[in-house]
């Protein structure tokens, strides 16, 4: 394999020769093989970077520090890499020491190397472009770093966004499919009063739509940057109008509303945005577990447990048990929802350990809130395809849960009194005879009666019936 020596302050390394990486970039593969999580998988945290240094770049052009060559060749560059190209020469490890340094200089190394082979040079010629005088130009890693991670993850919430709202449509189209449907609602896992199927997926559906501007607020501070800082909010090796230049053209470039952080010392140490929107993760994490336990607790049996849904048939559940099918779609997304606390967990935990001016646990905060959208994401789509798209209600055995119930004792209390609904109670107990035959057994409503209170349109909202008992 042929290479080409490139140094730095810890001395020489042989770096293949057509890689558009460097010497620091190879300094972080050998110090950081700690996961599998590669920067190269995160296309999203790439272009933050590349949005981050092309930005840089059109305000040192502005203020006199590129030349017009050097600003056309860095441009194109960021250009390439946003529309998908040079992924792969970002193959350091997302968890680092160093604040985030690889990764700053693994970009830098990656769009000079570019840029030099735009302009007709060979990688590794650094006084035509430097990865640290002219990709880095009037940046530390301390702003650069936090900048990408805030326009990566503000893509992945949009996209995001996009995913829960048809999980959630899903639901709604359910509501509505289900909407005819009685079944009987449990507080407690014990029987309450009825209820329709379709409102338990209209609940599943608000709970989730609920967040939507809970996510939106979090992912706003996204747009908040601190290009300008430099090492450390001081600005310190940059001109006046660079922070002002910089961020505007960032908004540019990604068409967003960002804005520059009113406290720039502040903005460089502070990694609470990344802990607000993970709390919001955490939030819908925890209310997908519900409405997942909900429909394993609901599509349980077929013989016996509830069943009153027929969740789609995804695989054999059994390599002993010939005709066992599993809930492996709630299943899988229950697992995701319990990543995703671990993840807001760990986040958490890293923001508290910042220390002075800086966080050096940015890397795996990093880390944590990226993996957790993705796998949502992803979950998001197999549970409305997989599962929710193709779930049948069974109305039958729904309805005979009604009838078998003594909560639906409840629900004619208003009608029959409380003396007539403890005795039909207390006699469909002691013989297992249900509420309903028992109420016609004994002729304290006619069958028109009932079946006129029992009706799906008068079970599911207070109503007001001019029905009396017979006695």
């Amino acid at each position: 394999m042929k290479t080409r020596l490139e140094s730095d302050l810890i001395g020489e390394l042989a770096i293949p020769a057509e890689a558009l990486y460097g010497v620091q970039t190879a300094r972080g593969i050998e110090n950081f093989p700690i996961s599998k999580f590669k920067l190269k998988d995160y296309p999203a945290f790439i272009n933050g970077l590349a949005y981050t240094k092309l930005g840089a770049a059109m305000a040192n052009y502005d203020l006199g520090l590129l030349t017009k060559e050097q600003f056309q060749a860095i441009k194109q560059a960021c250009e390439e890499i946003l529309a998908g190209q040079w992924h792969d020469q970002f193959p350091v490890d997302m968890i680092q020491g160093g604040a985030g340094t690889t990764t700053n200089m693994n970009a830098n190394e990656v769009i000079a190397n570019r840029a030099l082979q735009i302009m007709g040079h060979q990688p590794g010629e650094y006084k035509i472009i430097s990865p640290n005088d002219h990709v880095n130009g009037s940046q530390s890693t301390n702003d650069a770093y936090p900048t990408a991670i805030h326009l990566g993850l503000y893509a992945m919430h949009l996209e995001y966004r996009k995913h829960f709202e048809e999980l959630i449509r899903s639901m709604e189209a359910k509501a509505k499919e289900f909407a005819p449907i009685l079944k009987m609602g449990r507080t407690q896992l014990e029987d309450a009063v009825p209820m329709s199927l379709g409102q338990t997926f209209g609940a599943f559906a608000s709970i989730l739509r609920d967040e939507i501007p809970h996510l939106d607020e979090a992912a706003e501070e996204f747009l908040t940057i601190n290009m300008g800082a430099t090492a450390i909010g001081t600005g310190i090796c940059s001109q006046p109008k660079y922070a002002d230049k910089c961020t505007k053209a960032i908004a540019k470039i990604t068409g967003w509303k960002i804005r520059k952080a009113a406290d720039l010392v502040a903005a460089t140490s502070d990694t609470s945005c990344m802990v607000g929107y993970s709390s919001v993760l955490r939030r819908i994490a925890t209310k997908m577990n519900k409405i997942c336990n909900d429909l394993r607790l609901l599509g349980s049996g077929p013989k016996c447990g509830l069943h009153e849904l027929d969740l789609p048939a995804r695989q054999p559940g059994s390599s002993i048990m010939p005709g066992k099918v599993n809930p492996v779609i709630p299943e899988v997304m229950n697992q995701i929802s319990y990543k995703v606390i671990g993840n807001d967990l760990c986040v958490a935990l890293c923001n508290e350990a910042a220390q002075m001016e800086l966080n050096a646990m940015e890397p795996t905060m990093a880390q944590c809130c990226f993996e957790s959208i993705e796998i949502m994401i992803n979950g998001f789509d197999v549970l409305r395809k997989y599962c929710i798209e193709g779930i049948q209600a069974d109305a039958e055995n729904c309805r005979n849960y009604i009838r078998g119930s003594i909560g639906i004792v409840t629900a004619l209390n208003p009608i029959i009194g409380y003396k007539n609904s403890t005795k039909i109670a207390k006699e469909a107990l002691a013989t297992g005879k249900s509420v309903y035959d028992l109420v016609l057994e004994h002729e304290i409503l006619t069958k028109e009666e009932l079946d006129t209170i029992l009706s799906p349109e008068n079970m599911i909202k207070p109503v007001k019936l001019n029905i009396k008992p017979r006695h």
